[in-house]
């Protein structure tokens, strides 16, 4: 088997066996690409009044509780702040996937929507599935195989160049005829 029909084979098994896993890497990658201009994906994030917090932990967690549909009751619900001084805001993030933005001048609740981000993400690098085995296993493995499809792709993109040169290049064995008329 030559070096062209075998690279051929290996282009071809392997788009076939990173089909799926790439279709969801992929997707979930374009999603992720338009995470700040989409609010479905990421929730819009608002402008709070000032630039130094004024209020502190507890005035936080207050004010998260007073939504009651969010159904926090204590520090145990909350996942992470995320403080954002120069926007005068903190986003303070759920473990049901809720975001909740407060105004750190005034502790008013800007905007509680849910963040889907995260979940997307998860899916991206495939520790959504089953953990480690999946996201080391199958999606690092398409990464591998997507870096072949690469390389065998422009394998074959590139030899016909390459021989179409070296033919255009290459001397003629012919004999130049002789002139018709001298």
């Amino acid at each position: 088997m030559t070096f062209n029909v075998f690279n051929r084979k290996i282009h071809y098994w392997a788009s076939i066996a990173i089909a799926l896993p790439l279709l969801l890497i992929i997707g979930s990658g374009l999603l992720l690409q338009v995470k700040k201009h989409w609010s479905w994906v990421q929730p819009t994030e608002y402008h709070g009044t000032g630039t130094v917090p004024v209020i502190g932990l507890q005035g936080i967690l207050d004010s998260v509780k007073n939504v009651p549909e969010l159904g926090v009751s204590s520090w145990q619900d909350i996942n992470r702040l995320d403080l954002r001084p120069s926007r005068g805001l903190v986003k303070v993030w759920l473990h049901n996937g809720w975001e909740v933005q407060v105004d750190l001048g005034t502790g008013q609740v800007l905007n509680s929507a849910y963040r889907r981000s995260d979940a997307i993400e998860s899916i991206h690098d495939g520790s959504f599935f089953a953990g480690e085995w999946t996201k080391l296993g199958l999606f690092f493995l398409s990464g591998i195989g997507l870096l072949l499809l690469w390389v065998t792709g422009l394998w074959m993109f590139l030899w016909p160049i390459v021989l179409k040169r070296r033919r255009k290049s290459a001397p003629t064995d012919k004999p130049t005829p002789p002139p018709l008329h001298e």
